[in-house]
């Protein structure tokens, strides 16, 4: 059984099988690499549950005592090192199983190859010999047919009594030439058709067969790795079972240990007081020196007054209307951005200076091609005139000047700005919003403020009038807040929707920024609106102060 004899012919098949069987083997070192990160996890998570449950001693007094415990905490130690052995079983799988199928794929990827290209280099070569052969052959019948048609010619004219001696003599002379020649390409013809034959029982009984062979030795050898990889699998489960099964040995012997009594007797020892039960309480009859004049006595009961309870409140709606683009902005957008934010000014100034210096960059990049060009021109006069160049020279040489004047101007605007934010941040540092909740009090409204004799009151909700978007805003209950934030800037709130606060006003916040730049907040008046996310300092928290029902 020999792939040479057998398959002389399935040169694609066996190329597609040997390419199979290289992509098998990677399939089941994917496989063997999958296993071994399910035991990584595996034993991780065990050894984070071991950790979750130990015990925390921090005294002697607090030994587990009880024997379910110290069968528990005996349970968890075989259970740390169960987790161990599963961290044995995928160090063994890496390195005896994966990291050798991976080492031996990239061997048989190269074998392959080698083999692959012999056979091709090998069927390259008996088709050359075949065009030769029948080059040769076809050369050999076009010289017979003309060696024919000469003959003919000959015959003619030797037959013809019109024609001349010297005719005749000339047709023979082409006669034996075409003969001539007909005779070496049959000649040549025989040789490459013998030279052919050579090389075509050479190809398919030795340099094939024995190609084939290589191949077929190379996909036997991988079956047989596959099959020793598959016993190197299970052979690293089998070398952690005694340790494991000590484990659970372990674990049943902690089991067994559970005393019920011990544990009752541990009880009594810890909580028994040594004194006896009470005796029985004598009866003392204090009705001999009393003498009654009815023959009735009643015992009344005072009536209690009912405890009204004050029905709870609510907060009502929030008519303030959520609509934050039912106004554009006021005012056109500003060359330098003073329109925006401070946060956003300084991010569109900073992105608009990187625009600008790339586009230096090409500019400068132009200039200097121009330069080399206007030095070959002038070197070598026949291949352009270095004028031509000048005007694109001068108005790329603008083009950079007007980029650096509009550099310089925004980068003026972008220092002014860092100044603001700065200044702004060092105040905003100065009174921390956690001292300012801690040390502060809170007014009869529920705003904060830092001076105990003075309180800061939120201003009056401002209702607008009443129109066909106030029903779609509007909700029956108040939205939990989910922090509080403290303002950064003043913001005035024109647009409907929005929320006016002050420099240094404290807010609770119901709703994060979603991406668009405005975070929803509520005053302790239960005033509610969207402000700028980059003009205030959030505090997000699971239990503020908002969360609780307003009165």
């Amino acid at each position: 059984m020999s792939w040479g004899t057998e398959l002389w012919d399935q040169f694609d098949n066996l190329d597609k099988h040997t390419q199979w069987g290289i992509d098998f083997l990677e399939k089941y070192a994917k496989f063997v690499k999958e296993r071994i990160e399910i035991e990584q996890n595996y034993a991780k998570q065990l050894r984070n549950l071991v950790k979750k449950y130990c015990p925390k001693r921090s005294s002697k007094d607090e030994e587990p005592r009880f024997t379910s415990c110290i069968a528990f905490y005996n349970i968890l130690n075989e259970l740390n090192d169960y987790a161990g052995q599963r961290e044995v079983v995928a160090e063994e799988l890496g390195h005896r199983v994966y990291g050798e199928l991976m080492r031996y794929s990239h061997e048989l990827k190269t074998e392959r190859k080698m083999h692959l290209q012999e056979g091709r280099k090998a069927q390259q070569y008996l088709d050359m010999c075949w065009k030769q052969m029948d080059n040769s052959k076809k050369k050999f019948e076009r010289e017979c047919r003309e060696a024919e048609k000469a003959q003919q010619c000959f015959e003619r004219l030797d037959n013809d009594t019109n024609a001349t001696k010297a005719d005749v003599e000339k047709a023979k002379q082409q006669l034996n030439l075409r003969t001539h020649m007909a005779d070496e390409n049959k000649n040549e013809y025989a040789a490459q058709l013998q030279n052919f034959n050579g090389e075509q029982h050479k190809h398919f009984y030795i340099v094939i067969p024995q190609i084939y062979k290589h191949l077929q030795e190379m996909d036997e050898r991988r079956t047989i790795k596959l099959s020793e990889c598959y016993k190197g699998f299970a052979d690293s489960e089998r070398r952690v079972i005694p340790i494991v099964s000590k484990c659970l040995e372990g674990m049943t012997a902690a089991a067994k240990s559970v005393d019920e009594r011990r544990d009752s007797q541990i009880v009594i020892d810890s909580f028994k007081s040594g004194f006896e039960p009470p005796g029985d309480f004598p009866f003392e009859d204090y009705s001999q020196h009393i003498y009654r004049t009815v023959s009735d006595g009643t015992i009344s009961t005072p009536k209690q007054e009912g405890v009204k309870i004050d029905a709870k409140t609510t907060v009502g709606k929030a008519k303030g209307k959520l609509w934050l683009f039912g106004k554009k902005p006021k005012g056109p957008a500003q060359e330098d951005f003073s329109h925006l934010p401070p946060e956003q000014r300084r991010k569109k100034l900073q992105q608009r200076i990187d625009e600008l210096n790339r586009e230096l960059q090409k500019e400068t990049d132009q200039k200097d091609a121009l330069i080399k060009m206007k030095d070959v021109y002038e070197k070598n006069p026949q291949m352009g005139d270095p004028s031509s160049l000048q005007p694109k020279l001068a108005e790329t040489m603008s083009n950079m000047d007007r980029l650096r004047m509009e550099i310089h101007k925004n980068e003026a605007w972008l220092t002014e700005v860092e100044g603001k934010v700065a200044a702004r941040g060092d105040r905003r540092h100065s009174s921390d919003i956690n001292h300012l909740v801690t040390q502060g009090r809170e007014s009869p409204e529920g705003s904060y403020t830092d001076d105990a004799n003075q309180e800061v009151r939120s201003p009056p909700q401002q209702h607008g009038p009443h129109n066909e978007f106030d029903d779609e805003f509007e909700d029956d209950d108040p939205l939990p807040a989910i922090g509080h934030c403290k303002a950064i800037y003043p913001f005035d709130g024109h647009n409907e929707g929005t929320l006016a606060m002050k420099e240094g006003e404290i807010l609770y916040i119901i709703e994060e920024d979603k991406g668009d730049g405005w975070t929803r907040a509520r005053r302790q008046n239960g005033e509610e609106g969207y402000v700028p996310t980059s003009y205030i300092d959030v505090t997000l928290e699971k239990n503020s102060k908002g969360a609780v029902t307003y009165i």
